[in-house]
């Protein structure tokens, strides 16, 4: 089996399994939730490694970058998102904190790439 160049990349390994997180901690939201943070926080972790992987399908280096710098972006948003999601009540601190540590490991990973891309 291929495996392509964006799945050697330990930061889409990693953003991969915060979606598999996200996932999970959003199955117990309150069912009213269904179509709102429950959606959106899934859409923003799956939008970090969808934008990895798409960027490293471009050919220059500019092109990339811009993929990586969306990939951020969603890391922000959904950190935003883990932060409102506390303030309901609906994660545990634990959970919070835990998801807030992969994604500040994962935009510190973003960044590095991102310098290397623009090379």
């Amino acid at each position: 089996m291929k495996h392509f160049s964006f799945e050697k990349l330990t930061v889409w390994q990693k953003s991969r399994t915060l979606s598999v997180s996200i996932y999970e901690v959003t199955k117990p939201f309150p069912d009213d939730e269904r179509f709102g943070l429950i959606s959106q926080m899934r859409r923003c972790a799956i939008s970090i490694s969808s934008n990895i992987a798409e960027g490293s399908g471009r050919h220059s280096g500019k092109d990339k970058a811009r993929f990586t710098e969306i990939a951020f972006s969603s890391a922000l948003e959904l950190l935003n998102q883990i932060i409102i999601a506390n303030d309901l009540q609906f994660i545990s601190n634990k959970n919070h904190d835990v998801l807030r540590d992969n994604i500040s490991e994962i935009t510190a990973m973003l960044n590095s790439l991102h310098k290397s891309q623009l090379k």
